[in-house]
């Protein structure tokens, strides 16, 4: 009887209920597709969102340039004057392009300037949310006025590539911007670093400093707009490995591209 009754089929389920396991295994194998098609679409998601950030970072930044200009006679943020030489000074040269933002000796430099005001309350806008190596934001910042740091941005308030001796370095005005290298009007002020270092520059606390996947890095142009530029060919790639002391050369090859774009 209770054999009987097992065996007795429901009316609700003429045939039989359940899934066979091939059954399974093809709606295993539809979901797996289908999260294969997401992700792209989702971590592209994430770069947009990423490049939004960034983009409005540099913009709030030349608003703070123009506020500290308005203030210091239209000079752009500049200088202090450059530590004597070492291994492992990155600022060798006052008015050379950097990402630094403190020097060794803990003195405020380039973007850094604006810290004491101007970005005293948004110090993370110095760092671009797209950096291939995550950053420790808050340690980084509390580093600042100790010893040298950098920030995500080369900033370049000069063309200055001397690694050492005594030049005349006329500062950019906000209205008297004057000319590149080249000869073409100056028009980008910051950019994404893509810093390529070999490991063992490390020792000399020398290490990469990548963006956006080194795919592209965002600008800031003098009249206040932010945009990015893909790295086609590693333009704007600077690699410590080729020479050393092209290292500030090529840092301002790339201002001098975005110059013309």
């Amino acid at each position: 009887m209770l054999a009987a009754a097992l065996s007795r089929r429901s009316p609700e389920c003429p045939t039989r209920c359940g899934f066979t396991l091939i059954e399974v295994l093809v709606v295993i194998a539809i979901i797996a597709v289908l999260i294969g098609a997401l992700l792209p679409a989702l971590g592209h998601g994430r770069q947009l969102a990423t490049q939004a950030v960034c983009l409005s970072n540099l913009r709030q930044i030349s608003v703070a340039m123009s506020s500290y200009a308005l203030e210091n006679d239209g000079s752009l943020p500049y200088g202090p004057k450059a530590p004597p030489p070492s291994a492992t000074n990155f600022y060798p040269h006052t008015g050379n392009v950097t990402s630094l933002i403190s020097l060794e000796n803990g003195s405020p430099v380039g973007l850094g300037l604006l810290l004491g005001s101007h970005l005293a309350n948004t110090k993370e806008l110095l760092f671009c949310p797209g950096a291939d190596d995550k950053w420790d934001t808050k340690a980084t910042l509390a580093a600042v006025g100790v010893s040298q740091v950098e920030a995500s941005y080369y900033y370049r308030h000069a063309s200055v590539t001397s690694l050492s001796g005594p030049l005349p370095v006329p500062r950019m005005n906000i209205d008297r911007l004057g000319k590149n290298r080249h000869g073409d009007p100056i028009r980008c002020l910051a950019m994404d670093s893509q810093f390529l270092a070999p490991p063992k520059m490390a020792l000399f606390n020398l290490r990469s400093r990548t963006h956006h996947r080194k795919r592209a890095v965002d600008a800031l142009f003098t009249d206040g707009h932010a945009s990015k530029h893909k790295n086609v060919g590693d333009r704007f790639t600077v690699n410590v490995s080729i020479s050393v002391y092209r290292t500030l050369d090529r840092i301002l090859e790339g201002f001098e591209i975005l110059d013309k774009e």
